[in-house]
């Protein structure tokens, strides 16, 4: 087919085939006929269309660019008034607007719709730089009018005043002066006098606080009234009154007396009229003052209609170009606008009445607010005053602390005969695994956790009868035995280690003041701690020697009186804390998503535990009797606080044993820890805070008193309690140390004894002092409990094998958690504790390669947390769910099931 150049120009923009439109514009570049550039489509599919209109439509940058540099208009609207820029904003052009607005594409062209290019885009960004090209042009105008108004360019300041959309005539430049100031400052009077008439306000003040002040001459032209004499043919001469202003002359007739010192007055209509001044003032001075204000005037009035007309003329001739069909669209458009803008200002009227109210409130509002900022302002430069005296102060005391500190640890070194020899790791520069910020310091040494019991019976006939039996783990996997609810899983050892595979490391030639000295007041877990103070097992570890009394929970059991079930239990809550005596050494924060199994036959019970959260650090465990005699679950949240001299536990979570027997539930929470002697001394811990235990189906309670040190150390671990029936009349009292044993007694008995002790305490009193803190407390005895005729024994420690010393003051029970035999490979996930391999290299010795895995196992988890948060995936707990405890109400973590059938699947990769 044959078609026109024009057609083919208008087809490679549409296709963005910039070959071919540079090709045409080549090939007429030496005619006399050139193509034009700005032709306008006639085919249905691009009417009124321009090259450029298409090329900016459909995001071809490198045509828009040639047809931009051949001249092509950059503001030629269409056939319904869009330009090339709002068809590149239309279709989302990012970098077509750019480009546009480079060649100085106008951002305020208004369309058919009458809308601009910001109002047709739906990108953010787009209408950003649209925006901040409005604000540039309108910057432009404002610097042209100012400009105009400092060189008196009295067209140039007509033209911008007359335009659809003229700048802000009281616009202002760095100084403040507004057109009308730059205007009055240069004596550009018919400027000024166009300013005024356009509604510049004269009020506005710049920035040295001056306002528009007239010069003489303007003032002389902008109004001058008096009596003149006027002459007429049939009257002669008469007193008119006269008015000369913006050109032109008002007269009115006042008297018909006649004076000298007339003048002529020749109007632009060819009339005549004759004047003269009245004697009676100075005539010559007068006449004279009214010529020269008549000569300004009509200069003025001779320049002003001169540019008046032109501009008229020029905009007839526009308006003569445009088409009557777009200005009828957009003066509908317009309409329909200004219809919906007078409903909704009549609705806004109806709403009149509950603004002023909130006007009203508003105003309250904001005077009550700023007469707080100004409480708390003086108030916050008291608490600065008082925040330095404290800064200041506790400089001087760090000092101090410091001071004696490096002193006391020179007087241990020299004290010591042998030490083994110094790991590489830094004194000052260390790190723990779990944390994926910061390494924490969670619970661990400090919590309350279990020691291994038996009482003597029991030793001496596991002692004469024990039996060497086959490993579980192998029989497990032998048989291909997964596990059922009917049958019970043998997953626990008879032969267990007696010992650590190596002694632990000492901690002579590292002081822990240099780590903790900054964090007076800190939250705990908040601390970084070397692997030198850990002890080679984790807190879920720590947590599983709540089970080393088991026997004590089968003897409930075995009971069938409910008061003699809850002094079992109540043993089984003191006991639970004993082995923290002397277990000093932190274990290891576990990692988001570890897990522990431990199953004992010879206990009979099986455990399940699982770190369910990392911040908060939150450990939960479930275990249950391997004849579904008991179930024993809880959930601990540790809160800690460093207090100088001391580190403080608060136990936050509930503890819950269940005897499905007697359809019983007790619950409790754990005392508070403390540790003492943290910058200086020996290290040694404390219980205190009162225990209650709570019978949920009879009522019956206990509750436990376990006593601070006190000014003498005389109540130093002691605990002391009553139990309770569901009318809170006292059944029986509980006293003992948890470091050693619990008796029961009756309370008559129990009383009388504690006012006797009072009474002999009293003679005693002020026979020795003591300070607030025992520094350096009594070490234990075999028995240091001054036992009440009458009494009863429910529990006592028994004494820790001979290497406890060198082996982290381990329990028997403690030593046999971590260990790992060949036979368990296949059987215990890949998440379990066993596993870690920080925890292993501290238990054969290693403590660099232990502090290596445990940056090693930081960085893991700390990427791995950025992974998920990256892909917006959360973290699920597999063995657990939080929901709310059936007996307490109160969120816990309760076991989901399904872990003891052995279905591993898709764990997490965590070491």
């Amino acid at each position: 087919l044959n078609t026109s150049p024009e057609e083919q120009f208008l087809q490679y923009a549409r296709n963005g085939d910039l070959s071919g439109i540079q090709r045409l514009l080549l090939s007429t570049k030496g005619q006399e006929t050139k193509i034009n550039i700005n032709c306008k489509g006639k085919s249905k599919s691009n009417l009124g269309w321009t090259p450029l209109h298409l090329a900016c439509y459909f995001g071809h940058k490198s045509v828009v660019e040639e047809l931009l540099e051949a001249g092509a208009d950059v503001n030629l609207p269409n056939n319904i008034g869009d330009t090339p820029l709002h068809k590149a904003a239309f279709t989302g052009r990012k970098e077509v607007v750019m480009l546009l607005l480079r060649y100085d594409a106008c951002a305020t062209v208004i369309n058919g719709t009458a809308q601009i290019p910001k109002d047709v885009t739906q990108n953010a960004e787009i209408r950003s730089m649209l925006e901040a090209a409005e604000r540039t042009e309108e910057r432009k105008l404002e610097e042209k009018l100012l400009e105009a108004a400092s060189e008196g360019d009295l067209s140039t300041l007509t033209q911008l005043l007359s335009k659809k959309k003229p700048p802000d005539i009281n616009c202002s430049d760095l100084l403040g002066n507004t057109p009308l100031h730059c205007a009055a400052y240069r004596d550009q009077k018919l400027c000024a006098l166009k300013l005024l008439k356009s509604g510049a306000n004269p009020d506005i003040k710049n920035k040295n606080g001056r306002s528009w002040t007239p010069r003489h001459s303007i003032i002389n032209i902008l109004t001058i009234y008096g009596l003149l004499w006027k002459s007429s043919r049939f009257f002669g001469w008469c007193s008119y009154w006269v008015i000369l202003q913006d050109g032109l002359v008002l007269f009115v007739n006042i008297t018909q007396e006649v004076y000298q010192c007339l003048f002529t007055l020749k109007c632009f209509d060819e009339s005549v009229h004759h004047f003269r001044v009245s004697p009676k003032t100075d005539p010559e001075a007068s006449r004279k003052a009214w010529l020269d204000a008549l000569d300004e005037h009509s200069a003025y009035s001779t320049h002003y209609c001169s540019q008046e007309q032109e501009s008229e003329e020029e905009e007839e001739g526009a308006m003569s170009l445009g088409e009557l069909t777009d200005s009828l669209q957009a003066a509908e458009t317009c309409q329909k606008r200004l219809v919906q803008e007078v409903t909704e200002f009549l609705s806004m009227l109806k709403s009149d009445g509950l603004s002023h109210k909130i006007c009203a409130l508003s105003v309250e509002t904001t005077s009550t607010l700023n007469i707080c900022l100004s409480l708390f302002s003086r108030q916050e430069g008291v608490r600065s005053l008082k925040f330095e005296q404290e800064v200041e102060k506790n400089k001087i005391l760090s000092e101090a602390l410091q001071t004696l500190a490096t002193e006391h640890h020179e007087l241990e070194q020299s004290v010591v005969k042998g030490s083994s020899p110094r790991s590489a790791l830094s004194e000052d520069e260390f790190h723990d695994a779990v944390s994926d910020s910061d390494s924490e310091l969670s619970l661990s040494g400090f919590e309350t956790v279990a020691s291994h019991s038996f009482d003597e019976e029991e030793e001496d006939s596991n002692d004469e009868g024990s039996v060497m039996l086959n490993s579980p783990y192998s029989s497990m996997m032998q048989e291909g035995h997964h596990g059922n609810k009917n049958e019970v899983q043998p997953n626990g050892m008879t032969d267990h280690r007696t010992s650590l595979p190596a002694p632990m490391f000492s901690r002579n030639d590292f002081s822990i003041w240099s780590i903790l000295r900054n964090c007076i007041g800190m939250e705990l877990s908040k601390i970084t701690m070397p692997v030198i103070f850990n002890e080679p097992l984790s807190f879920l570890q720590r947590l599983t020697e709540y089970m080393e009394h088991t026997y004590l929970i089968h003897q409930a059991n075995a009971s069938t009186d409910s008061i003699e079930r809850m002094k079992c239990v109540a043993a089984f809550a003191v006991s639970a804390v004993a082995s923290q005596w002397e277990r000093t050494g932190k274990p290891f924060n576990p990692l988001l998503g570890e897990t522990y199994e431990l199953l004992r036959e010879d206990l009979g019970f099986r455990l399940i535990s699982e770190q369910v959260s990392h911040h908060p650090p939150v450990s939960a465990f479930h275990t249950e009797g391997l004849n579904k005699d008991f179930v024993f679950h809880g959930s601990i949240y540790p809160k800690l606080k460093f207090w100088g001299k001391s580190v403080e536990a608060e136990p936050r979570g509930i503890i819950t044993l269940e005897l499905p027997k007697y359809n019983e539930a007790y619950t409790w929470t754990n005392p508070t820890c403390c540790v003492h002697n943290i910058i200086v001394g020996q290290l040694w811990i404390e219980q205190y805070g009162n225990v209650e235990v709570v019978n949920h189906r009879t009522g019956e309670r206990c509750f436990l008193n376990f006593k601070p040190c006190g000014l003498f150390g005389k109540e130093l671990h002691k605990v002391e309690g009553y139990i309770l029936d569901k009318s809170k009349k006292k059944q029986c009292a509980l006293y003992g140390k948890w470091t050693e044993c619990l008796y029961v007694i009756d309370s008559p008995a129990f009383e009388a004894h504690k006012k006797g002790d009072k009474k002999g305490g009293e003679a005693k009193k002020g026979a020795k002092g003591c300070s607030d803190e025992q520094e350096e407390p009594p070490s234990p005895t075999s028995d240091t409990v001054n036992v009440i005729p009458g009494s009863q024994l429910l529990w006592r420690i028994a004494p820790r094998p001979a290497n406890s010393a060198q082996m982290y003051n381990f329990t028997s029970f403690a030593m046999q958690l971590n260990e790992l035999r060949n036979d368990m490979d296949g059987v215990i996930p890949c998440t379990d504790c066993r596993l870690r391999p920080d925890i292993r290299a501290m238990e054969n010795g290693d403590i660099d390669l232990a502090s290596e895995e445990k940056k090693r196992l930081e960085e893991k988890q700390r990427a791995a947390r950025k992974n998920r948060s990256k892909s917006d995936e959360e973290w699920k707990t597999r063995w657990f769910q939080q929901g709310q405890n059936p007996h307490t109400s109160s969120q816990d973590w309760l076991f989901s099931g399904g872990y003891w059938d052995r279905a591993y699947s898709q764990l997490p990769d965590i070491y």
